[in-house]
């Protein structure tokens, strides 16, 4: 008996000393497929997390070694980095909005402004964002006529899905002086029916009516934002680049207009974080050009904030318009447009001043450029402004501007211009599934098999590129299914040699997207050091089916170690 209880004790002061010696976290996730994203793209099973960053990344020996305030046992699932979306326009819904986006048809758009109709009263604006004629059964555009029937008493102005066209009644119409006589804006297009009368449909330059519409009141609006800022978690995104930013609510002197819409600032922004205890994702913002006088006099650049909410580039100040218009400016002709190649929202030496006045200031530029004539003008200045204006805050070739979407590659000549100025790209994959009817009736051959391409800019020519999606869907696992299958909805494949793999997509949604900010030291991957900024996905990306890809669902998400999201019914 003496001999039993001798080696109990010692077996208890053993464990005791084991205890002892381990670590304190706050939290550790073990017994699941952990993708780090590192260099080596490294497979493990537990984590540790102290104080907001990762401590140890490793086995199950994790749990002898740290002993931890909290466990959570992933049975399994996988753990990764959260997805940065390198390119997304935050919304929120105003009074006067219906949720058009919703619609699967032209009759459910009809009864839905009517319902708004009678809450508004006759002569209110209505408005919406984010129709798209693939999702409705008539799989057409909508047009005046049809808003005509269903809100004959009240304006209505309602923006298409990607931002570059809209559609509005006759009401609408005949406020903003829009007829058969109207000339053509610059940059955009007023489409006309067979008998010449405007159909309702005004790409890019629909700010012809929206400029009749009343303002939102910021306050009216913040809520919306702020369930927005949300929801981007439960899609397992832990950062992002708001392409949406300005400064206009700044000081008067200091970068301001005095008369700010009811948009997110940078201001605005800092307040809703710190607010929430900043528990959101974390914010690059795009700064749209405000003018030489007024960048100058904000007196702040690129990297200005902190790892919650940061100033990032001059964008997404466009080069050209987009598909949804379409008004992308091309090189060649549209498919069946002889001679419409859309146009450019700048002249030469307009967009290159822009550039300049920006890299003068200390400014990473971001534009957003879609058609290969559009990349072709902005890589050009984007060269002349490197080459000729030296950087204060980076090496001179550590610059990281960067093109937006580049849907349609330029030359050769060009992407070796873009190598040869480390000239990067963030690029919308989703485009390719969300878009395919858009791309097949205005693209010739070889610029719908390669449109949206990733595998020729990033391995034959060497460019750097990151991964978002402009709300088109705003869903990473879409991105992902896109990029590594090249399908689209009707089952078709375009350039199925422009796919990547699957632990290249990832890094591409992941640890590329921090590298355009300066944060690669921070977030992004899944090593000791870096923010716990994680997901937990309830199938294994490496293994799972493509229709589970593009289905995907996110189980929880994690800030900076912080439980910020959980999906429903998840044990």
């Amino acid at each position: 008996m003496k001999i039993k209880a001798l080696i109990t004790l010692f077996a208890m002061t053993v464990s005791t000393s084991a205890m002892a010696q381990a670590e304190h976290v706050d939290l550790i996730l073990h017994n699941g497929q952990v993708i780090t994203v590192d260099e080596d793209f490294r497979l493990k099973t537990a984590v540790a997390v102290r104080d907001e960053h990762i401590v140890a990344v490793g086995g199950e020996d994790l749990l002898q070694d740290y002993d931890a305030d909290e466990t959570i046992d992933l049975a399994g699932r996988t753990l990764m980095p959260g997805f940065t979306d390198t390119h997304v326009h935050p919304m929120a819904m105003s009074p006067r909005d219906i949720r058009v986006s919703d619609a699967r048809s032209i009759a459910e758009v009809q009864d839905m402004l009517r319902a708004k109709a009678a809450e508004l009263g006759p002569g209110e604006w209505i408005t919406g964002m984010g129709w798209q004629e693939s999702n409705l059964a008539e799989n057409r555009v909508i047009t005046r006529a049809d808003l005509d029937v269903a809100t004959p008493d009240n304006p209505v102005m309602l923006v298409r899905a990607g931002g570059h066209s809209s559609v509005s009644n006759s009401l609408a119409l005949e406020i903003a002086g829009v007829d058969s006589s109207t000339p053509q804006p610059p940059a955009g297009l007023i489409e006309y029916d067979e008998s010449g009368e405007p159909n309702g449909i005004i790409r890019e330059r629909y700010q012809i009516v929206g400029q009749y519409i009343p303002d939102d009141d910021w306050a009216d609006m913040r809520p919306g934002y702020i369930a927005w800022l949300q929801n981007l978690l439960s899609l397992g995104i832990t950062s992002f680049f708001n392409a949406s930013g300005s400064i206009d609510d700044e000081p008067v002197g200091r970068g301001g207009t005095g008369e700010p819409t009811a948009a997110m600032t940078f201001r605005r922004a800092r307040e809703i974080y710190e607010e929430h205890d900043w528990a959101l994702p974390r914010m690059t913002m795009y700064i749209n050009y405000p003018g030489a006088e007024r960048l100058a006099a904000f007196g702040h650049a690129t990297g200005y904030g902190d790892e919650y909410v940061r100033i990032g580039p001059i964008g997404e100040t466009a080069v050209d318009g987009g598909f949804t218009g379409p008004t992308a400016w091309l090189l060649a002709d549209y498919k069946g447009q002889p001679g419409f190649r859309a146009e450019p929202r700048f002249t030469d030496a307009e967009f290159q001043e822009i550039v300049d006045t920006s890299a003068r200031l200390g400014w990473q530029m971001g534009v957003h450029a879609i058609g290969d004539a559009a990349i072709v003008q902005a890589v050009d200045a984007y060269s002349r402004g490197l080459r000729a204006i030296p950087s204060e805050d980076h090496a001179q070739d550590d610059r990281r501007w960067f093109l937006d979407h580049f849907t349609i590659m330029p030359p050769n000549a060009t992407m070796d211009l873009m190598r040869q100025d480390n000239i990067m790209i963030a690029q919308q994959p989703n485009f390719l599934y969300n878009l395919e009817d858009r791309y097949n009736a205005t693209l010739d051959d070889w610029r719908l098999a390669h449109n949206n391409a990733i595998s020729t800019p990033v391995k034959k020519f060497g460019l750097f590129m990151a991964f978002g999606s402009d709300n088109l869907p705003i869903s990473p696992f879409i991105g992902l299914y896109s990029a590594i299958l090249r399908r689209g909805p009707s089952g078709a494949v375009y350039g199925p040699e422009e796919a990547v793999t699957r632990a290249e997509a990832i890094r591409m949604y992941t640890a590329n997207g921090p590298y355009l900010s300066w944060e690669e030291d921070i977030k992004g991957t899944i090593e000791p050091g870096k923010l716990a900024d994680m997901i937990v996905l309830p199938f294994d990306p490496l293994t799972a089916t493509a229709e589970e890809i593009r289905d995907g669902v996110v189980d929880m998400t994690f800030l900076g170690g912080k439980l910020v999201y959980e999906r429903s019914g998840v044990q």
